[in-house]
């Protein structure tokens, strides 16, 4: 008997509560962008509420590149949980934490995680897409925390 490998990738490894900001976002963004009647548009709409309209649609437009490359050279068909669910598959913690890898410039480690969800030829445009959307992200959730100002006038006074 042959198993079904696409059954593994929906296995729950985690849940959004406990998932660092930027990564339940976008496990939240995957889902929205895949499984809802708003699909790529309630994305961009919701990037824009984080990160206003100027960044929202930069960071879509990476989003964009990562999700198309993604869908078309994936090993297999990504599994996902539904939208309102808490819990976190396989596919998208390794989703969430590849892009996450890719933002912080380990661009080995990143490839590595993304040769578990894509064709090899297509690893090093997937990295350079998801280290853009992870970089946006973690510059909203810095913004939203306060932790990181917005820029200042040249206007001294």
């Amino acid at each position: 008997m042959k198993h079904d490998h696409g059954m593994f990738g929906g296995l729950t490894v985690s849940s959004v509560d406990v998932m660092p900001a930027p990564e339940a976002f976008l496990v939240g963004c995957l889902r929205e962008w895949c499984d809802s009647r708003s699909g790529p548009a309630g994305v961009r709409e919701r990037l824009a509420e984080r990160m206003g309209d100027t960044q929202g649609a930069i960071c879509y437009s990476a989003m964009e590149d990562m999700f198309s490359v993604l869908f078309r050279h994936s090993r297999r068909r990504l599994v996902r949980h539904d939208r309102e669910c808490k819990c976190v598959g396989a596919d998208e913690a390794i989703l969430a934490h590849f892009v996450s890898t890719a933002a912080t410039g380990a661009r080995e480690d990143a490839m590595l995680l993304a040769s578990l969800l894509i064709e090899p030829t297509m690893m090093m445009s997937l990295t350079e897409s998801a280290s853009q959307v992870g970089l946006h992200l973690r510059r909203a959730e810095l913004r939203n925390m306060g932790g990181f100002p917005e820029p200042v006038s040249a206007t001294r006074h």
